[in-house]
This record gives structure tokens, sequence and C-alpha cells, in this order.
């Protein structure tokens, strides 16, 4: 059985033993039944400082309602059950110390790297997808503690990245939501074929997500979709760190670009892209992609040209940061042993992302956040915010571009903001974001779907 199938099977058999409200069978009385996934119960939230929206006012000692994973109601003043006419054994959770505000997202993440995985490139090629599923699966666990309730993942080997996306959705394991791109649509010899690997092992891999010329770069959109894809991800240009000594420039031509828009978009997907050179840039930004990862030397004139379409920025600041953004500290940081061109590379990146970022800023180019996690820390992904407010934005524009741009530049229209009909995705700062950006980093209560996740800073496990 191919492991693809096997893993399949072995998460639908998992869901059919989890899923809530199915019958156990062949339990004898008085003995244990299986385990049954999570649920969201009724709870009420006395928050002290209720930010349904960063830019809406805050509401002070107010009461949010959560009922079926949804916001049912949000009140002025702390309400108890009687009050809201609930059971008088409705859950309350008292977080009227606390900041509370909508859950993070990050829209670029590769949450099956990093961690143990980030040890060598030889694992891919010793380990199964079952390996990078659970290795995903820790990775995901620190991001939700961090209080990120939904991530995009654009680029992961689609056995792993959709198992451990649909083992989250069904509760078989707690997570964020996941949007995944699974692996993402690259040219021959592009930033996402570009790995120094030996034939033999390669002609034992499947290629679907490789195209060249535009008939196949449509068959290769339309096969991703099919494979389980909830975003194409695309990569138009070079990258830093594949080993190809091709550049970081257009790779993907006009055409091929456009034919790869239009299939996604005709199915019903964002489109997103890496890109790092000018040119690739602004010709993705013309064949209608809906976002751009990274952008590293995009200039004045593709921020115009992006601001103009309503193009979302992804600017992946944080990882430059920890990976190094002089040669100095790239030199003592923790790639330092990585292959020269791609050493090369990142040693002439420098701190471009951060003058990208204040570039953007002044021009009013959208602007959603996300990491690149798998390259620094997964959990460390707050830190985004900071870069941003360092930059030159205000702390609650940088809270923004966590929730309501994400879920804008991500097509969610039920998550990013507090209100009633929306997601309970709620989480709780120790500190106020926006006196102070770095109170993003101290979560202590997450819920994601209405179900609890964190509380008191600790792991909620029952």
């Amino acid at each position: 059985m191919r492991l693809s199938k096997f893993l399949a099977f072995s998460v639908c058999a998992a869901l059919a033993l989890a899923a809530p409200g199915v019958a156990q069978r062949n339990v004898e009385p008085g003995q244990p039944a299986h385990p049954t996934a999570r649920t969201a119960l009724p709870t009420i939230i006395h928050a002290g400082h209720l930010m349904t929206e960063p830019g809406a006012q805050v509401m002070v000692n107010a009461t949010l309602v959560a009922m079926d994973g949804k916001v049912h109601s949000v009140h002025e003043g702390f309400r108890n059950a009687a009050e809201l006419g609930l059971p008088p054994d409705t859950r309350l959770v008292d977080l009227s110390s606390k900041y509370v505000l909508p859950g993070f997202m990050d829209l670029h993440v590769h949450i099956t790297s990093g961690g143990i995985a980030a040890r060598g490139s030889s694992l891919r090629m010793q380990q199964e997808d079952a390996f990078f599923a659970l290795n995903g699966y820790t990775n995901a666990l620190a991001t939700l503690m961090a209080g990120f309730t939904t991530i995009r993942d654009l680029g992961a080997p689609n056995a792993a990245i959709f198992s451990l996306r649909d083992a989250i959705k069904y509760g078989v394991v707690p997570g964020p939501n996941i949007i995944a791109a699974g692996e993402g649509i690259s040219p021959t010899n592009g930033h996402g074929d570009s790995h120094g690997l030996r034939r033999a092992f390669l002609d034992a891999e499947s290629h679907d997500n490789v195209c060249d010329g535009a008939d196949d770069c449509r068959r290769a959109t339309r096969a991703a979709i099919k494979y389980g894809a909830d975003v194409i991800k695309v990569h138009v240009t070079g990258g830093v760190l594949d080993p190809s000594d091709a550049g970081t420039e257009q790779q993907f031509t006009d055409e091929e670009l456009r034919a790869i828009v239009e299939a996604g978009h005709s199915m019903g997907r964002r489109v997103t892209t890496h890109a790092h050179g000018k040119g690739g840039i602004d010709a993705a930004v013309r064949a209608g992609y809906d976002s751009i990862e990274h952008a590293m030397w995009a200039d004045e004139e593709s921020l115009r040209l992006m601001r103009q379409h309503g193009t979302y920025l992804i600017p992946t600041v944080w990882p430059i940061t920890w990976v190094g953004d002089t040669p100095e500290k790239v030199l003592r940081g923790p790639m330092r042993d990585i292959n020269p061109v791609s050493l090369g590379k990142l040693l002439r990146l420098g701190d471009q992302p951060k003058r990208l970022v204040r570039m953007a800023i002044r021009i009013g180019t959208p602007i959603a956040l996300g990491t690149d996690s798998g390259i620094s820390p997964h959990g460390t992904n707050a830190q985004e915010m900071v870069e941003y407010v360092e930059a030159g934005m205000t702390p609650v524009e940088a809270l923004r571009t966590a929730t309501v741009n994400a879920a804008d530049a991500a097509g969610l229209q039920d998550r990013g903001k507090l209100a009633p009909g929306m997601a309970a995705d709620i989480i709780a700062l120790d500190g106020d974001p926006t006196a102070d950006i770095n109170a993003v980093s101290s979560v202590s209560f997450v819920m994601r779907d209405g179900i609890v996740f964190k509380r008191d800073g600790a792991e909620v496990k029952e």
C-alpha cells in the first residue's frame, strides 16, 4: 500500500473512533469507550479588556459568549449565566485581568519542517512522510500555544500536511486550523525543484507539482487541488535557501503565470507566490496573484503596483533577523554551514527585508503576517509583529496584519475579528499590546473554534 493511501486510511480510521456522536461498538458494560474528540462547550468569557477587532474601541469589563464554536454575543459589563439565559452550569472563563482579542494568523509557515527535521536535509531521503506529519504535530502545537489559531502552510509533502490538517480538523490531535498548499508549483529546476539530489532518487518521487508550459502548468494546478490543496503556492522566482545558482529572478514565463492563476481561481483557490526578484514580483502582480511571499527585492514601483492591484505583501521579516541580518550575524548564526551557493545569496540579502517593510508602510501596500516558520522556530511567530512595529507600524496596525488583514488575504470571511457568527478563535494576553507590542508573546489563553487549548498559561489536555 502506498504511503499516502496508508496515511489517509490511518487518519480515517482514527477519525471514525474520535468523531463525536459515533457509536462505540463491542464495548462491554463497565468498560471504557474509545476517546472522543473535544467539543466546543457553551462558554462565558469575562474580559477585562476586549478588542473585538484591532483598531475598534476596546471594551472594558465585557462579556463574550461562545456557542457551537462561534461567537454568539458580546455584551458590556460582566454578565452571568442567569442574565444571559444560559444554564447555570455554563462554563465561565475569568479573563478579567487580561487583554482578549481574536486569535492570530500566520500566512506563511512550513509546519512539517523545523524542529527535529531541521537537523539535516538527509532526513528527507531517510524518512517517510509520516515522520514529517508527526514532526509537524509538535510544531503545530507550539504554534497554537503561541496564540496562532490559523496558519497557512506553503510547502510540505502532500501526504504529511494534508493528513495533519485533517487530523487537527477532526480533533485527533490539537493544533491550529491549517490552510495547506502541499508541494508548491515549480518550473523544472526552480525553487521547488532544486535540491541537488541524484536522478535515481528523483525518479522514485512524484513530480506532479513541476510543470513547464502553460498547459502543463494548468494540469499541475488542477492536480494540486485534486490532491487536497486549499491554496496554490507558486515558485515564480528562484530562492535563497535552495542550492541552485540560477539566481532569484523570474523563472516561470508570463504565460505560465497566467495559466496557473486562472486555473486556481477557476476552482475557487487563492493563489500566492514565492517571489524574490523584482521582475518576478511585478509579473505575478500583473497576472493577478492574490499575495506575494517575501518580495525581498521589490522596489517602490513594485509596491505601488501591489497597492494598485490590492495584492497583499507577506514580508517574512522575522526569520531573516533570526538567521542574521548582517554578514557577521549570518556567519555566527544557525545557517552558517549551509551550502556555499545559498550562503552567498543569504549574505547578499542582509537587512533588505526590514528596508522592504519600511518602504511598504510608507507607500501603503497592504501587508498580512507571514513568518516562514520552519526557518525561524515554530512558536516564535509573534515576533513578526515586533519587526513591523520596529519598521514603523503602530502596534494596532501590526495586530491587524495578524487578524483582519490575514483573514482578508486568505479569504477567510469568518475569522479575524470577534463578532456574532464569527469563529470563536480567541486569545488572551497578559499585557496591553497597544502599549507594548511585545505583549503578543505573553499568551495565557487560547480558544480555537470554541475549544479551549490553553488556560492560565498551560496547555489544556482534557
